[in-house]
């Protein structure tokens, strides 16, 4: 089964990759507070079709580059 993420688009400058923050949440052990963390992953974007603020779906796939492992499968208006 892969897995399946949910982020923004952060940066669209490099060509048919995408910057994607995704952020999760966890809770510290000791205290109980709930933290807010971030992860930037690289995530490949065929047709170049989204844009900076864009929210997205992500899935896993075969490394595709030195640092892509991502494929964008939904994208959506952020705005």
């Amino acid at each position: 089964m892969r897995k399946i993420k949910t982020g923004t688009v952060v940066s669209d400058k490099m060509d048919k990759t995408r910057l994607i923050k995704v952020e999760w949440t966890a809770i510290e052990p000791r205290y109980g507070k709930i933290l807010k963390h971030n992860t930037r992953i690289y995530a490949h974007d065929e047709k170049n079709q989204t844009h900076i603020g864009d929210k997205v779906q992500v899935i896993e796939t075969r490394p595709i580059s030195k640092n892509k492992r991502w494929k964008i499968l939904k994208a959506g208006s952020g705005k």
